[in-house]
């Protein structure tokens, strides 16, 4: 059963909220997270994996843009 993390979104219009993420076997969690709008993918935002501390063990989402 792979473990899981609750990661922060930082910028975009999901700025401060978190989400649940599944680990995978390397102990890391998906590269981006697609944030759906409220009209589904048509208004998804892109975020993307960043590590917050030197040992790659904190992470966050950052805002990359619109998925569209």
């Amino acid at each position: 059963m792979a473990g899981t993390v609750e990661i922060p979104l930082v910028g975009g219009s999901a700025d401060g909220q978190h989400v649940t993420v599944e680990l995978d076997p390397n102990g890391r969690p998906p590269l981006t997270h697609h944030h759906l709008g409220p009209a589904g993918l048509a208004e998804a935002d892109i975020y993307e994996l960043e590590s917050i501390d030197a040992s790659g063990q904190q992470w966050c989402y950052r805002w990359r843009g619109p998925a569209v």
